[in-house]
């Protein structure tokens, strides 16, 4: 066995021993269920998480990539009872868009018809989008409260106003927006979630304060560290859709474990590192691509020198924080 073998194994090996830590944990705020965790290439598993407060089976969905398989898959490992369209009207209470790109959107415009009465939370530019290029009745019937006649009125946009924030009907929880770059000029969404006391930070695509030209993410990563220095921030899900092999003018707003722990040394220097010791951090929309997807978690695993919990969401199967 060489030693790139045995890196991935222990990798792997580690990541699921923390995911059963995280589950198994009794004292836990959030429940979260990945219907997708990809970022391209497999249509059945893009960008969409249920998040809900700890004994509560009323959740926002934080993007919607992918939402009937997503939900099959919960339901096959024991997560939901029932059948999908049944989890899909009564425990989804409203979608979080980060931004309007097909892989974040594809299984909300979709399911529409089979859905319930609910909202969409977004930013304006993303909320533009939404009404103007999906529920139109040029590409789709318009399914929400404005835009495009004849309006039918299931879902309803709550426009977020970055920084301010704004309850989620009927889940128990608030959340804050905050703007992210995703191939300046191009914008995507940070949102954070709150349940009393206890937060969850959930970042759709974006790149890096370096590569973007901007400072967004040192903005948001100040707005944070309070929260991760009194333990009231229980996890962050963040993008690496590349590997560190990926060229600066090939990642169009994307993370590579290199960028990514460079944002989490900045993040350290408003945290101390002694925060950052076993705090859960989990990796998202990776673009699957020949072994692109074992060499993101070696790199990632090599170059953790804070000591991060590193996990790897799997389709269908709750995490707990």
């Amino acid at each position: 066995m060489n030693i790139f073998t045995s890196i991935v194994i222990i990798a792997v090996a580690i990541s699921c021993t923390e995911l059963a830590q995280a589950q198994s944990n009794s004292a836990t705020s959030f429940k979260v269920v990945p219907l997708g965790v990809k970022g391209g290439s497999d249509e059945s598993n893009l960008s969409a998480y249920m998040v809900a407060a700890a004994g509560s089976n009323n959740y926002i969905c934080m993007d919607a990539g992918t939402i009937h398989y997503g939900i099959e898959k919960a339901i096959r490992t024991g997560v939901f009872k029932g059948t999908v369209t049944q989890v899909l009207r009564n425990n989804i209470k409203g979608y979080c868009i980060s931004h309007p790109h097909l892989d974040h959107v594809a299984g909300l415009i979709i399911n529409s018809p089979d859905d319930s009465i609910k909202n969409i939370y977004a930013l304006p530019f993303c909320k533009e989008v939404l009404e103007e290029k999906y529920f139109s009745w040029k590409s789709w019937a318009n399914f929400a409260d404005a835009g495009e006649k004849p309006i039918l009125n299931k879902y309803h946009y709550k426009v977020l106003t970055a920084t301010e924030e704004m309850p989620l009907e009927n889940t128990g929880m608030s959340v804050t927006a905050f703007y992210l770059s995703h191939s300046s000029p191009y914008q995507s969404t940070a949102f954070l979630l709150r349940q009393s006391d206890n937060y969850i930070l959930y970042l759709g695509d974006t790149g890096a304060d370096t590569t973007e030209h901007a400072g967004n993410l040192q903005q948001l990563w100040t707005h944070i560290a309070p929260l991760i220095k009194e333990k009231k921030l229980k996890a962050i899900f963040i993008e690496v859709s590349f590997s560190n092999e990926q060229p600066d003018r090939l990642l169009f707003g994307h993370l590579t474990p290199h960028l990514l722990m460079q944002e989490i040394n900045i993040l350290s220097g408003l945290t101390g590192n002694k925060a950052l010791s076993n705090f859960p951090v989990i990796i998202t929309h990776e673009k699957p691509a020949g072994n692109r997807e074992i060499l993101i978690k070696k790199q990632l695993f090599l170059a953790n020198k804070h000591g991060l919990k590193l996990i790897f969401p799997e389709q269908g199967k709750m995490i707990s924080f």
